[in-house]
């Protein structure tokens, strides 16, 4: 179990953020929306410095987000050139964004954990039924932001994590 991050209020000028730490979003609260979440957006960065999202499927364990992709992927190779990214959910409404940087992953008592619980939620396990070429990666978060669209001001949380996370497992 990862240790809870520090939530504090985001600096967003103009936004009529509330001042005191009263609605604060619980990090249960976003825990909860990562792990039933289907898909993440993940944002990387190619080479040239352009953007690039997509969506994977992954699960959330062990406070990083595990999910996987072709090596010869677009993102793929942008992860391999530079592993800063950011996470959204698929909502606008109940908003949890991260940032922060993917490790490669290939402890095998991890990759089974990840397998068993992509299994479950999706109905396949790609630890398993690997396809040639997968590589597996943990996003470890550094930062986020979360809120409700509904009381966005008073609920508008950012979150501050604990350099804990894992390393890179294929050194």
């Amino acid at each position: 179990m990862s240790a809870i991050p520090t939530a504090s209020r985001p600096k967003m000028q103009n936004y009529g953020i509330e001042a005191e730490a009263t609605g604060l979003l619980a990090w249960d609260w976003v825990n909860d929306r990562l792990i039933k979440a289907r898909s993440y957006w993940i944002a990387s960065t190619r080479p040239d410095g352009t953007a690039h999202v997509a969506p994977v499927w992954g699960v959330w364990l062990d406070g990083a987000l595990h999910f996987s992709s072709d090596s010869q992927s677009r993102k793929a190779r942008n992860l391999a050139h530079n592993p800063r990214v950011a996470l959204h959910l698929e909502s606008g409404d109940e908003v949890v964004i991260l940032e922060g940087r993917v490790v490669t992953v290939t402890d095998s008592s991890v990759l089974a954990r990840v397998g068993t619980d992509y299994a479950a939620k999706y109905g396949l396990n790609p630890v398993e039924d690997v396809m040639p070429g997968a590589v597996f990666y943990a996003l470890v978060p550094t930062m986020g932001l979360s809120w409700a669209e509904a009381d966005f001001p008073k609920t508008a949380t950012r979150w501050t994590f604990t350099p804990t996370a894992p390393e890179d497992s294929s050194s």
